[in-house]
């Protein structure tokens, strides 16, 4: 199995971008983007909402193509570059708020709304399948999608169900992966759902799992289970960037061995279960999922202070050299928590490379 190290630069980084062409959908700050180009993969142009958030792609990547819109627009688009219709890997990360375990989700489903100040309005959760019409348009080898674990929980599955419909009126086979990034190098534990679907024509080229029959869903082995970097091994002394309020000290004082989020302290102390979504940091394990909220906070159990923006983008596994503008702790949280961790996507495309090289290869 090919490594990849957390610690890494884009200045060092020599990317081969000989296995493949990809465009990327809902391209943030690209950490999908990076995943494909550590694995050897060409990425060539983004579709993104924000025009911040695509300044700063533009900042680091300087793709060859970019479409600064709603994807409801751009799957619309009649002047579309050839090379986009020649595709191996159409990736997207279609937001994916209304169906985390943390948010509203039921309440939000079908409601437009902002998923981020300056954006436009639209309803995120039929933000997927107007990537699948997109998807149907181009006819990619292969389209890879990204979401929370939470969409495969409750009511949600009804959307996922949707969804594998319409990858198939679309023309492809798909399949739901849960991954977990702390088995993928990553020193994170970021629980997310990935939908690989190849293109039918395709799909019969390939070996099926044993007992399955033509036209099932090719063999794919996405397990991995590489040994978890717990925090101390991105611990960074001398950089105290998050801000530490008042509330954060009484909770910390108040701490005892074992409590997971600040919930537990509250409803130990307090008697009311609040903050559930500011979590504690133990050395020996990998850190919790980081989030894009600044009020997720991320505080480490032995020192009373959050994790440091070198903490969270190592712990990401971003490049220590990713240009994120005016350095602020709060934005850097803002971008990681909206990305794909890099070494994780580098990982499920170099798989899906080598296990599936000849339909890359015709």
């Amino acid at each position: 199995m090919e490594t990849f190290n957390y610690r890494w630069k884009l200045a060092d980084a020599l990317f081969s971008k000989n296995k493949g062409k990809v465009f990327s959908c809902f391209a943030c700050g690209g950490g999908s983007t990076m995943g494909y180009k550590l694995a050897g993969f060409d990425v060539i142009g983004i579709n993104e909402i924000d025009p911040r958030m695509a300044e700063l792609y533009l900042r680091n990547h300087n793709p060859k193509f970019t479409f600064i819109e709603g994807i409801q627009t751009f799957k619309n688009r009649t002047d579309l570059p050839p090379e986009l219709y020649e595709l191996d890997i159409l990736d997207g990360s279609p937001p994916c708020s209304s169906f985390s375990m943390a948010g509203n989700r039921e309440k939000d489903w079908g409601k437009e709304k902002k998923f981020k100040e300056g954006q436009a309005e639209q309803v995120l959760d039929t933000l997927f399948f107007d990537f699948i019409e997109l998807a149907e348009k181009l006819q990619p080898k292969i389209v890879l999608a990204e979401n929370v674990s939470g969409i495969l929980k409750g009511n949600a599955r009804d959307y996922v169900r949707k969804i594998l419909t319409a990858f198939d009126k679309a023309g492809y086979l798909v399949q739901e992966f849960e991954l977990d990034s702390s088995q993928m190098e990553v020193p994170q534990r970021r629980e997310r759902v990935f939908f690989i679907a190849i293109r039918k024509d395709l799909a019969d080229r390939l070996p099926k799992p044993f007992g399955l029959l033509f036209g099932d869903f090719p063999a794919l082995n996405m397990k991995y289970g590489l040994e978890p970097i717990p925090f101390d091994k991105i611990r960074t002394k001398g950089l105290n960037d998050a801000n530490w309020t008042d509330h954060d000290q009484r909770i910390w004082d108040s701490r005892i061995y074992g409590d997971r989020t600040y919930a537990y302290v509250l409803e130990r102390t307090e008697n009311r279960c609040s903050n559930f979504n500011s979590s504690f940091v133990y050395g020996h394990k990998p850190i919790p999922t980081i989030a894009s909220s600044e009020g997720s906070k991320l505080t480490l159990f032995d020192e009373p202070r959050r994790m440091n923006s070198v903490e969270m983008i190592l712990a990401q596994s971003f490049p220590l050299d990713y240009d994120f503008g005016s350095n602020k702790c709060a934005k850097i949280q803002y971008v990681l928590g909206m990305s794909v961790p890099p070494l994780m996507m580098a990982h499920i495309a170099n798989r899906i490379y080598n296990e599936w090289s000849v339909i890359f290869n015709t």
